[in-house]
């Protein structure tokens, strides 16, 4: 497992590293919520956005499908207390912070496994 891990945590730094000078996981052109545009007006903010979204996609491809679905029914609650911060730049802070601890746990629940 942890042969398999390395290429795509490598990829995924590679991807966080590029992802400040990218937009936020989703378009900011086309952003119409308040948590979204507080999110593309506050670079920090953007920064955790694309990490978030790119752990999670990273993990969706690793998981089961048990694991999965678990996964999004979850990511679609974070969605919802996202949501609820509003344009509140600390809110989201803590919002995004809680989530990364749980993605990042997840990863770490892999590398633990070792190869298979």
């Amino acid at each position: 497992m942890v042969t398999i891990l390395r290429p795509l945590l490598g990829g995924l730094l590679l991807v966080l590293a590029a992802g400040s000078a990218e937009a936020a996981s989703f378009s900011c052109e086309k952003a119409e919520t308040p948590d979204e545009k507080a999110i593309c007006a506050h670079l920090p903010l953007n920064d955790r956005d694309v990490e978030m979204a790119t752990r999670f996609e990273i993990l969706r491809a690793m998981l089961p499908m048990g694991g999965n679905a678990k996964l999004r029914e979850d990511q679609e609650a974070w969605l919802t207390e996202r949501r609820a911060c509003g344009a509140d730049v600390d809110c989201l802070k803590q919002s995004y912070e809680g989530r990364l601890k749980v993605l990042r746990a997840v990863f770490s629940e892999f590398a633990k496994q070792g190869p298979l």
